[in-house]
């Protein structure tokens, strides 16, 4: 309805649908998700958990089929072999009930499962950026989403170089998914530390965003939205860069300022 006129046309929606990730056959978690590049999404799942460290620690990811009473695969089921030697997930990262696509800690058992010791510390990754390069990113990020031209509805993730190249960027209808698919497209990359690097997000910097940056070892966070408080102190705690609010020239640096130029780096 517009001006209360009545027109009826139709319309393009965001698909959202269940995506099950398995590893060795033994469900692990299920996440609402934009199909496309699940396999992006669960390596970089993974990877945010502390499962694996990169490309090696894989075999096999393959879909599961006959989802359906009729036998066709809906592609929604993902099974995840890990390479021998490497350790099955932790019971206490095992979700008891869905991830929703607006948060991607739902299930754990306390806050504590969440601060894992990270694989690869990033306060002292040496990555500087200036700051007129770092206000090109939300419209570079922006200019790059295909599907959020059509509905409206996705958010987006984006790894981009010092320089302000735009690496890899992944949409979804969940932030952290779409922050999954790009760590998950590192990893299979084989570019894990992912160091050197900014992650751009299109929304807001949850503490789970965070947690997903530090654990594939990227050394700066930039939103286009608020941090949270906890997002903030773990960030500090990690020696993060993390920059909330990016909008035109404004932004508000949190922690990490160094890197940007604005105070000498520590020693």
């Amino acid at each position: 309805m517009l001006d209360g006129k009545v027109t009826a046309r139709p319309d393009t929606l965001t698909v959202e649908e269940p995506l099950e990730i398995r590893v060795g056959g033994k469900p692990l978690s299920v996440t609402m998700r934009t199909p496309g590049d699940d396999f992006d999404l669960a390596a970089g799942f993974l990877v945010g958990e502390g499962v694996t460290r990169g490309v090696s620690d894989v075999a096999a990811i393959r879909y599961c089929a006959g989802a359906t009473a009729d036998g066709v695969n809906t592609y929604n089921v993902l099974d995840v072999s890990l390479a021998d030697g490497v350790a099955p997930p932790d019971p206490s990262i095992e979700r008891n009930f869905y991830t929703t696509s607006s948060c991607g800690l739902c299930g754990k058992a306390s806050l504590d499962a969440v601060r894992m010791a990270s694989t690869w510390p990033v306060h002292d990754d040496a990555l500087r950026m200036d700051l007129a390069t770092l206000c090109t990113l939300p419209d570079k990020l922006r200019a790059a989403q295909r599907v959020f031209d059509r509905t409206g509805g996705l958010h987006a993730a984006g790894l981009f170089s010092a320089e302000g190249e735009l690496l890899c960027l992944r949409e979804d209808v969940g932030r952290h998914n779409a922050v999954d698919k790009v760590i998950g497209w590192a990893a299979r990359s084989n570019w894990l530390p992912v160091s050197g690097t900014v992650l751009m997000v299109s929304g807001r910097a949850s503490f789970e965003l965070v947690q997903k940056a530090v654990m594939a070892g990227i050394p700066m966070l930039a939103a286009v939205s608020a941090p949270s408080s906890l997002a903030a102190e773990l960030a500090a705690e990690m020696g993060l860069t993390l920059v909330g609010f990016l909008r035109g020239t404004s932004m508000n640096v949190y922690t990490g300022p160094h890197r940007l130029g604005l105070v000498p780096a520590p020693v």
